[in-house]
């Protein structure tokens, strides 16, 4: 039966006998629970009393082993901490499900989590912080498949995404529009590494290192001595330090040489570049805080430039200025091949390509800027491929 309470609550009612006494059994609220739903939930419970087992029981004992939603999370968390890339990640993944995902249905048993549910923890934070919520949606999904994975619940994933959540959400790219670094000229970068060569400091170093290799900051500045071959020119950025997850050969220009003839080795500290903390590298605000200070960033009156923009500063250069294909421009950053097919076929990392076109960049940014500044590029026909 449905009940309905004076303040106009429903709820779903099964009355049965059991061992000669009457048990009115909850089967959850309306419209939560659907009638069809609350007749299997009934047929269940029918049969549990044809088998002289007292369906109120059974429940009960059901729900103290069934884990609530947070203590799911922490065996998800505990499972797979370790094949995460690094310690930051389990954090995020730790502080995203304390702050939006735990108030919500934190306590609650996983069995009982509906699409409902999921949207009271998306829906507040879908348009003003997307990228978050995404990613928040993408853990609450793993951590569902998990518990179903455990039999700890069972039916469709309220968390899925694709023909489900899909159709209730707004998709992300539409909500909100991609923000992309602030990325100086190319034509500026010559002036500016210039001037960054006046200034003796580890993080002026870190960032002329970023700048003439094309990295990511974070790779900057957990690199190690044990990463590079001098002898070789070549810095072997591991998988584990990468965005794609894949081990990374970096070219080494002379440029790049002349900083790490120029670092300090810091007895007991492994890092290129070593920070005030004993055993630790640079902060990550470091390069940050150099460009603020040289006037630059949010509101900086010689622009709004940070250093993660440079790699779209030199990928501009390779595709205007310099005579590289556009697959040898993208492999010297990193990035991975879309192309599913075009990805199973690729097995070379171009890196002799790369060199010539590495060497081509560290020769532009030690042009200082001046107009007219020639730069040959190795391997082309006479009168030809000279870019002034």
């Amino acid at each position: 039966m449905l009940v309905v309470s004076p303040k106009g609550a429903k709820r779903w009612i099964l009355r049965l006998t059991v061992d000669g006494r009457r048990r009115d059994m909850g089967l959850g609220s309306f419209p939560e629970v659907s009638l069809d739903q609350a007749r299997k939930d009934a047929a269940v419970a029918r049969q549990q009393r044809e088998q002289g087992l007292d369906p109120v029981a059974a429940r009960r004992a059901k729900v103290a082993t069934t884990p609530t939603f947070i203590s799911a999370a922490a065996a998800f968390i505990r499972m797979n901490r370790r094949a995460w890339s690094n310690p930051k990640h389990g954090r995020q993944w730790c502080a995203t499900l304390k702050t939006y995902a735990r108030p919500v249905i934190g306590t609650k048993p996983v069995d009982k989590i509906g699409t409902e549910d999921i949207l009271k923890v998306l829906q507040p934070i879908w348009v003003g912080k997307t990228e978050t919520a995404k990613r928040v949606q993408g853990r609450l999904e793993n951590i569902l498949d998990f518990a179903t994975a455990r039999k700890w619940r069972a039916g469709e994933n309220p968390a899925r995404w694709r023909g489900h959540l899909d159709t209730l959400l707004p998709a992300p790219r539409k909500v909100t529009k991609p923000v992309h670094h602030p990325a100086m000229p190319y034509g500026e970068v010559p002036a500016f590494l210039a001037e960054l060569r006046g200034n003796p400091s580890t993080s002026s170093k870190a960032l002329q290192w970023l700048i003439l290799t094309a990295t990511r900051t974070n790779e900057v500045l957990g690199a190690t001595w044990s990463e590079i071959d001098q002898t070789g020119r070549v810095w072997v950025i591991p998988g584990e330090r990468m965005k794609a997850g894949r081990a990374h050969r970096v070219p080494l220009t002379d440029a790049c040489l002349k900083i790490l003839q120029s670092l300090p080795r810091v007895v007991g500290n492994p890092y290129l570049f070593p920070g005030r903390v004993r055993g630790r590298p640079l902060s990550g605000m470091a390069l940050l805080q150099l460009m603020r200070g040289m006037g630059y960033g949010v509101a900086g009156e010689r622009g709004d430039y940070v250093p993660h923009g440079f790699r779209s500063s030199f990928r501009d250069w390779a595709g205007e200025v310099s005579s590289a294909s556009r697959d040898v421009c993208e492999m010297a950053l990193a990035h991975t091949v879309a192309n599913q097919v075009e990805a199973a076929y690729r097995r070379g990392d171009l890196f002799a390509k790369r060199t010539a076109m590495m060497e081509q960049w560290s020769s532009w940014c030690g042009s200082h800027g001046h107009r007219g500044a020639v730069v040959p590029f190795p391997g082309a026909a006479a009168g030809a491929g000279w870019q002034s």
